[in-house]
Protein backbone atom coordinates (compact mmCIF):
# COMPACT_ATOMS: atom_id res chain seq x y z
CA UNK A 1 0.00 0.00 0.00
CA UNK A 2 1.21 3.59 -1.35
CA UNK A 3 -0.18 6.30 1.32
CA UNK A 4 -0.45 9.57 0.66
CA UNK A 5 -1.04 12.61 3.86
CA UNK A 6 -1.91 16.14 3.30
CA UNK A 7 -0.84 17.88 6.43
CA UNK A 8 1.30 14.94 7.21
CA UNK A 9 3.93 17.32 9.20
CA UNK A 10 1.09 18.80 11.82
CA UNK A 11 -0.33 17.16 14.85
CA UNK A 12 -2.62 14.39 13.80
CA UNK A 13 -1.00 13.62 10.42
CA UNK A 14 2.53 13.09 12.07
CA UNK A 15 1.32 10.38 14.16
CA UNK A 16 -0.54 8.70 11.79
CA UNK A 17 2.64 8.73 9.39
CA UNK A 18 4.91 7.50 12.23
CA UNK A 19 1.93 4.95 12.66
CA UNK A 20 2.30 3.72 9.22
CA UNK A 21 5.65 3.42 8.77
CA UNK A 22 5.81 0.87 11.69
CA UNK A 23 4.20 -1.92 9.48
CA UNK A 24 5.91 -3.98 8.06
CA UNK A 25 3.55 -4.16 4.93
CA UNK A 26 3.35 -0.46 4.41
CA UNK A 27 5.24 0.85 1.16
CA UNK A 28 5.69 4.60 0.28
CA UNK A 29 4.16 6.89 2.43
CA UNK A 30 4.52 10.27 1.20
CA UNK A 31 3.83 13.79 3.12
CA UNK A 32 1.94 16.67 1.48
CA UNK A 33 2.35 19.83 3.82
CA UNK A 34 3.14 23.38 3.25
CA UNK A 35 4.38 23.68 6.69
CA UNK A 36 2.51 26.84 7.74
CA UNK A 37 0.80 24.68 11.13
CA UNK A 38 2.84 21.42 11.07
CA UNK A 39 6.86 21.63 11.60
CA UNK A 40 9.61 19.62 10.02
CA UNK A 41 10.33 18.70 13.72
CA UNK A 42 7.23 16.60 13.78
CA UNK A 43 9.29 14.07 11.19
CA UNK A 44 11.96 14.47 12.87
CA UNK A 45 12.33 11.32 13.93
CA UNK A 46 10.90 9.67 10.78
CA UNK A 47 13.51 11.43 8.60
CA UNK A 48 15.98 8.30 8.49
CA UNK A 49 13.05 6.30 6.92
CA UNK A 50 13.16 5.06 3.83
CA UNK A 51 9.88 4.49 2.81
CA UNK A 52 8.98 8.18 3.62
CA UNK A 53 9.35 11.03 1.09
CA UNK A 54 7.98 14.80 1.89
CA UNK A 55 6.79 17.10 -0.51
CA UNK A 56 6.64 20.61 0.42
CA UNK A 57 3.92 22.16 -1.32
CA UNK A 58 0.87 24.25 -1.48
CA UNK A 59 -2.91 21.93 -1.86
CA UNK A 60 -3.85 24.95 -3.95
CA UNK A 61 -1.09 24.47 -6.34
CA UNK A 62 -3.56 21.61 -7.87
CA UNK A 63 -1.02 20.36 -10.66
CA UNK A 64 1.75 19.60 -7.83
CA UNK A 65 -0.61 17.79 -5.51
CA UNK A 66 -2.47 15.76 -8.35
CA UNK A 67 1.40 14.80 -10.16
CA UNK A 68 2.65 13.95 -6.38
CA UNK A 69 -0.21 12.23 -5.80
CA UNK A 70 -0.15 9.70 -8.20
CA UNK A 71 0.40 6.29 -7.69
CA UNK A 72 -1.06 6.37 -4.18
CA UNK A 73 -3.91 3.58 -3.00
CA UNK A 74 -5.02 5.60 0.06
CA UNK A 75 -5.35 9.57 0.98
CA UNK A 76 -5.62 10.98 4.19
CA UNK A 77 -6.58 14.13 3.84
CA UNK A 78 -5.74 16.48 7.27
CA UNK A 79 -4.90 19.44 5.78
CA UNK A 80 -7.20 22.70 7.33
CA UNK A 81 -6.85 25.54 9.35
CA UNK A 82 -5.80 23.99 13.14
CA UNK A 83 -7.20 27.32 15.03
CA UNK A 84 -10.91 27.20 14.75
CA UNK A 85 -11.06 30.67 16.93
CA UNK A 86 -9.05 32.24 14.42
CA UNK A 87 -12.19 32.43 11.94
CA UNK A 88 -13.92 35.34 14.29
CA UNK A 89 -10.96 37.62 13.00
CA UNK A 90 -11.06 35.87 9.64
CA UNK A 91 -14.16 34.66 8.68
CA UNK A 92 -12.79 33.11 5.08
CA UNK A 93 -9.97 30.87 7.25
CA UNK A 94 -11.97 27.89 7.05
CA UNK A 95 -13.34 27.96 3.18
CA UNK A 96 -9.71 28.69 2.04
CA UNK A 97 -8.20 26.16 4.45
CA UNK A 98 -10.71 24.37 4.08
CA UNK A 99 -13.62 23.61 1.79
CA UNK A 100 -11.48 24.58 -1.07
CA UNK A 101 -8.50 22.56 -0.27
CA UNK A 102 -11.29 19.92 -0.03
CA UNK A 103 -12.47 19.84 -3.37
CA UNK A 104 -8.55 20.26 -4.74
CA UNK A 105 -7.68 16.67 -2.87
CA UNK A 106 -10.97 15.21 -4.04
CA UNK A 107 -10.25 16.09 -7.64
CA UNK A 108 -6.89 14.73 -7.36
CA UNK A 109 -7.48 11.67 -6.16
CA UNK A 110 -10.02 10.78 -9.26
CA UNK A 111 -8.01 12.10 -11.64
CA UNK A 112 -5.14 9.55 -10.12
CA UNK A 113 -8.21 6.76 -9.53
CA UNK A 114 -7.22 6.82 -5.97
CA UNK A 115 -8.99 3.55 -4.39
CA UNK A 116 -9.59 5.00 -1.11
CA UNK A 117 -9.99 8.45 1.03
CA UNK A 118 -9.69 9.47 5.05
CA UNK A 119 -11.25 12.40 6.02
CA UNK A 120 -10.77 14.00 9.44
CA UNK A 121 -14.02 15.82 10.15
CA UNK A 122 -15.31 17.15 13.43
CA UNK A 123 -18.06 17.42 16.39
CA UNK A 124 -18.66 21.32 14.73
CA UNK A 125 -20.66 19.69 11.99
CA UNK A 126 -23.94 18.78 14.85
CA UNK A 127 -23.85 23.15 15.90
CA UNK A 128 -25.49 23.39 19.52
CA UNK A 129 -27.81 21.38 21.05
CA UNK A 130 -28.60 19.53 23.83
CA UNK A 131 -29.13 15.90 22.85
CA UNK A 132 -26.16 13.19 21.86
CA UNK A 133 -25.42 13.30 18.43
CA UNK A 134 -25.18 10.40 16.26
CA UNK A 135 -24.00 9.94 12.77
CA UNK A 136 -27.61 10.10 11.77
CA UNK A 137 -28.80 13.49 13.25
CA UNK A 138 -29.86 16.27 10.98
CA UNK A 139 -30.87 18.95 9.62
CA UNK A 140 -27.26 20.00 10.46
CA UNK A 141 -26.60 23.54 11.65
CA UNK A 142 -23.22 24.15 12.49
CA UNK A 143 -22.33 27.49 14.22
CA UNK A 144 -18.98 28.34 13.07
CA UNK A 145 -17.37 28.86 9.48
CA UNK A 146 -15.21 25.22 10.88
CA UNK A 147 -17.92 23.07 11.28
CA UNK A 148 -19.99 24.43 8.10
CA UNK A 149 -16.49 23.82 6.19
CA UNK A 150 -16.22 20.49 7.51
CA UNK A 151 -19.75 19.79 6.54
CA UNK A 152 -19.47 20.95 3.28
CA UNK A 153 -16.08 18.93 2.63
CA UNK A 154 -18.53 15.55 3.77
CA UNK A 155 -21.07 16.48 1.20
CA UNK A 156 -18.05 17.05 -1.65
CA UNK A 157 -16.67 13.81 -0.11
CA UNK A 158 -20.16 11.94 -0.54
CA UNK A 159 -21.09 13.26 -4.22
CA UNK A 160 -17.72 11.87 -5.81
CA UNK A 161 -17.80 8.90 -3.75
CA UNK A 162 -21.17 8.27 -5.27
CA UNK A 163 -20.36 9.86 -8.89
CA UNK A 164 -16.48 8.19 -9.35
CA UNK A 165 -16.73 4.65 -7.32
CA UNK A 166 -14.13 5.89 -4.55
CA UNK A 167 -14.43 4.33 -1.17
CA UNK A 168 -14.38 7.00 1.83
CA UNK A 169 -14.68 7.60 5.54
CA UNK A 170 -15.41 10.74 7.21
CA UNK A 171 -13.94 10.48 11.09
CA UNK A 172 -16.15 13.33 13.55
CA UNK A 173 -13.94 13.44 16.25
CA UNK A 174 -14.22 14.91 19.46
CA UNK A 175 -11.60 17.33 20.87
CA UNK A 176 -8.32 15.30 19.62
CA UNK A 177 -5.27 15.86 22.40
CA UNK A 178 -1.52 14.83 22.94
CA UNK A 179 1.64 15.29 21.93
CA UNK A 180 2.73 17.58 19.12
CA UNK A 181 -0.23 19.96 19.30
CA UNK A 182 -0.05 23.53 18.37
CA UNK A 183 -3.39 24.72 19.55
CA UNK A 184 -6.25 23.53 21.77
CA UNK A 185 -7.11 24.56 25.35
CA UNK A 186 -4.54 22.38 27.09
CA UNK A 187 -1.53 23.33 25.14
CA UNK A 188 -2.96 27.30 25.61
CA UNK A 189 -2.57 26.32 29.25
CA UNK A 190 0.65 25.38 29.34
CA UNK A 191 1.63 27.94 27.22
CA UNK A 192 0.58 30.35 29.37
CA UNK A 193 1.52 29.34 32.43
CA UNK A 194 5.67 29.03 31.39
CA UNK A 195 5.08 32.78 30.61
CA UNK A 196 2.99 33.53 33.65
CA UNK A 197 3.00 30.91 36.12
CA UNK A 198 0.99 33.48 38.51
CA UNK A 199 -2.08 33.96 36.41
CA UNK A 200 -3.95 32.06 33.93
CA UNK A 201 -6.43 33.36 31.56
CA UNK A 202 -9.20 31.00 30.83
CA UNK A 203 -11.58 31.72 27.93
CA UNK A 204 -15.55 32.05 28.74
CA UNK A 205 -16.35 30.84 32.81
CA UNK A 206 -14.67 27.71 32.48
CA UNK A 207 -17.56 25.45 32.53
CA UNK A 208 -17.63 24.50 28.85
CA UNK A 209 -17.46 20.49 28.96
CA UNK A 210 -16.44 18.04 26.05
CA UNK A 211 -15.04 15.36 25.26
CA UNK A 212 -11.59 15.10 24.71
CA UNK A 213 -9.75 11.75 22.78
CA UNK A 214 -5.83 10.92 23.14
CA UNK A 215 -4.49 10.96 19.32
CA UNK A 216 -3.71 7.04 19.99
CA UNK A 217 -7.26 6.40 20.63
CA UNK A 218 -8.21 8.18 17.14
CA UNK A 219 -5.93 6.12 15.16
CA UNK A 220 -6.80 3.04 16.52
CA UNK A 221 -10.52 3.75 15.72
CA UNK A 222 -9.30 5.00 11.94
CA UNK A 223 -7.22 1.77 11.31
CA UNK A 224 -9.39 -0.79 13.08
CA UNK A 225 -12.04 0.57 10.62
CA UNK A 226 -9.91 0.34 7.43
CA UNK A 227 -9.26 -2.60 8.26
CA UNK A 228 -12.78 -4.43 9.16
CA UNK A 229 -15.27 -1.74 7.23
CA UNK A 230 -17.80 -2.64 4.77
CA UNK A 231 -18.21 -1.65 0.78
CA UNK A 232 -20.38 1.20 1.45
CA UNK A 233 -18.65 3.50 -0.86
CA UNK A 234 -19.27 6.56 2.01
CA UNK A 235 -19.52 6.84 5.74
CA UNK A 236 -19.17 8.73 8.78
CA UNK A 237 -18.42 7.77 12.28
CA UNK A 238 -18.16 9.65 15.55
CA UNK A 239 -15.14 9.28 17.91
CA UNK A 240 -14.99 10.19 21.20
CA UNK A 241 -14.95 8.87 25.05
CA UNK A 242 -17.89 8.11 26.94
CA UNK A 243 -17.11 10.79 29.75
CA UNK A 244 -16.41 14.51 29.61
CA UNK A 245 -15.07 16.83 31.62
CA UNK A 246 -14.62 21.09 31.98
CA UNK A 247 -12.32 23.51 31.12
CA UNK A 248 -11.75 24.63 34.77
CA UNK A 249 -10.70 21.04 35.82
CA UNK A 250 -8.18 21.34 32.71
CA UNK A 251 -7.20 24.38 34.36
CA UNK A 252 -6.57 22.84 37.68
CA UNK A 253 -4.45 20.01 35.61
CA UNK A 254 -2.36 22.30 33.56
CA UNK A 255 -1.19 24.06 37.35
CA UNK A 256 -0.91 20.28 38.81
CA UNK A 257 1.25 19.05 35.46
CA UNK A 258 3.54 22.35 36.24
CA UNK A 259 3.59 22.37 39.55
CA UNK A 260 2.23 25.08 40.56
CA UNK A 261 -0.34 26.22 43.60
CA UNK A 262 -2.53 29.51 44.15
CA UNK A 263 -2.35 30.39 40.36
CA UNK A 264 -5.03 33.27 39.69
CA UNK A 265 -7.79 32.27 37.25
CA UNK A 266 -8.71 35.34 34.63
CA UNK A 267 -12.33 34.03 33.29
CA UNK A 268 -13.03 36.28 30.19
CA UNK A 269 -16.93 35.50 31.09
CA UNK A 270 -19.76 34.16 29.03
CA UNK A 271 -20.64 30.36 28.42
CA UNK A 272 -18.51 30.12 25.68
CA UNK A 273 -14.57 30.76 24.91
CA UNK A 274 -15.90 32.69 21.16
CA UNK A 275 -18.18 33.23 18.59
CA UNK A 276 -19.25 29.76 17.17
CA UNK A 277 -17.43 28.07 20.16
CA UNK A 278 -20.32 24.95 21.16
CA UNK A 279 -20.44 24.91 25.20
CA UNK A 280 -21.06 21.60 25.46
CA UNK A 281 -21.09 18.58 23.39
CA UNK A 282 -22.21 15.33 23.47
CA UNK A 283 -21.56 12.37 21.08
CA UNK A 284 -23.22 9.17 20.75
CA UNK A 285 -19.94 6.88 19.31
CA UNK A 286 -22.59 3.74 19.43
CA UNK A 287 -22.19 3.18 15.78
CA UNK A 288 -18.13 2.53 15.79
CA UNK A 289 -18.53 0.75 18.80
CA UNK A 290 -20.83 -2.08 18.14
CA UNK A 291 -19.93 -2.29 14.40
CA UNK A 292 -16.13 -2.62 15.10
CA UNK A 293 -15.46 -3.32 19.07
CA UNK A 294 -13.78 -0.27 19.20
CA UNK A 295 -13.68 0.85 22.66
CA UNK A 296 -11.12 4.46 23.84
CA UNK A 297 -8.19 3.20 26.40
CA UNK A 298 -8.14 6.64 27.58
CA UNK A 299 -11.37 8.40 29.29
CA UNK A 300 -11.19 12.39 29.03
CA UNK A 301 -9.39 13.12 32.23
CA UNK A 302 -6.89 10.81 31.58
CA UNK A 303 -6.35 11.98 27.69
CA UNK A 304 -5.70 15.08 29.19
CA UNK A 305 -3.57 14.50 32.21
CA UNK A 306 -1.48 12.37 29.53
CA UNK A 307 -1.36 14.98 26.80
CA UNK A 308 -0.47 17.65 29.29
CA UNK A 309 2.59 15.73 30.37
CA UNK A 310 2.86 15.25 26.66
CA UNK A 311 2.99 18.96 25.63
CA UNK A 312 5.26 19.97 28.87
CA UNK A 313 8.18 17.93 27.22
CA UNK A 314 7.36 19.16 23.60
CA UNK A 315 7.84 22.35 25.55
CA UNK A 316 11.26 20.82 26.99
CA UNK A 317 10.18 22.14 30.67
CA UNK A 318 11.72 20.22 33.25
Amino acid sequence: MRYFITGGAGFIGSHIANHLLSEKETGLVKIYDNFSSGTRHNLDFLKTNKKLVIVEGEIENHGLLTDEMRGSDLVFHLAANPDISKAVQFPQIDFNQGTVLTNNVIEAVRINKVKKLIFTSGSGVYGENNIDFDESYGPLKPISTYGASKLASEALISSYCYMFGIWARAFRFANVVGGRQTHGVGYDFIKRLINNPRELRVLGDGSQVKSYIHVSDILNAVFTTLSNDSNELFDIYNVATLDYITVNQIAEYACNTLNLENVKYQHTGGDRGWNGDVPKIRFNTKKIREKFGWDNKLTSEEAIKQSLREIKEDFKVK
